[in-house]
């Protein structure tokens, strides 16, 4: 069971919690949208962004990064002491996560997506974000590999029941995907399974809104207080 925790933490956890879930819901909207076509791209996930694609798909997946983060921070402050070394790690590895994938997209949203919009893409090749097979790529999937590698520590932080329990689960869950996040670039049929993020991610913020939403609050012995 986690310990009791701050109003500040309650609050901070329970909207980065909520915040991640918006985020990632809106990135998998976009992406299915993208795979079918509707963003001007060929379909599938082998076809290169278009300028508009590139926007829609990166702005909450920027976004993402960072109240990711927090939140890990946050469900760290649940930790009992037996337990903060694994959340320590699950914040090493969301702040390594959240800086990878804040430079892939602010990259592509500042420099390369205006670029490909005027027609001038010399020189800036090497930045083109191309699915399994640019250096921009390989960045990413590298950070959703830490992404995942810090829910499967964050998920030893909580050894209760109920709602302890089922954010456990899709923490464990989650973090399961690594082999096929991080080795996609070797063989492209496992994005499939690595699709699987679009299940066990939100499942795991939603959860964690509902346990900081239920934790039980620090009580503050006010007759100290002078």
């Amino acid at each position: 069971m986690v310990n009791p925790v701050s109003q500040s933490t309650r609050m901070v956890g329970f909207w980065s919690a909520v915040l991640a879930t918006v985020f990632s819901l809106v990135y998998i909207v976009s992406q299915l949208a993208e795979w079918v076509g509707w963003l001007g791209s060929k379909g599938g996930p082998e076809s290169a962004s278009t300028p508009m694609g590139l926007v829609v798909l990166l702005t909450p997946s920027l976004f993402l990064g960072s109240s990711f983060l927090v939140l890990v921070v946050s469900v760290h402050q649940l930790a009992a002491p037996d337990r903060s070394v694994w959340s320590h790690a699950a914040v090493a590895f969301a702040t390594a996560y959240a800086v990878l994938i804040s430079i892939v997209y602010f990259v592509q949203l500042t420099l390369v997506a205006p670029r490909i919009a005027q027609g001038r893409t010399a020189g800036i090749e090497i930045l083109m974000f191309v699915p399994f097979d640019s250096f921009l790529y390989a960045v990413d999937i590298l950070g959703y590999s830490f992404m995942s590698v810090s829910t499967l520590f964050a998920a030893q932080v909580l050894n209760g029941k109920g709602i302890e329990r089922v954010a456990r689960f899709w923490l464990t869950a989650n973090g399961m995907l690594i082999p096929f996040l991080a080795l996609q670039m070797y063989f492209h049929p496992l994005i499939w399974i690595a699709s699987l993020w679009a299940v066990t991610f939100p499942a795991s913020t939603l959860s964690l809104a509902v346990l900081f939403h239920r934790a039980s609050p620090v009580l503050t012995n006010f007759s100290n207080m002078e």
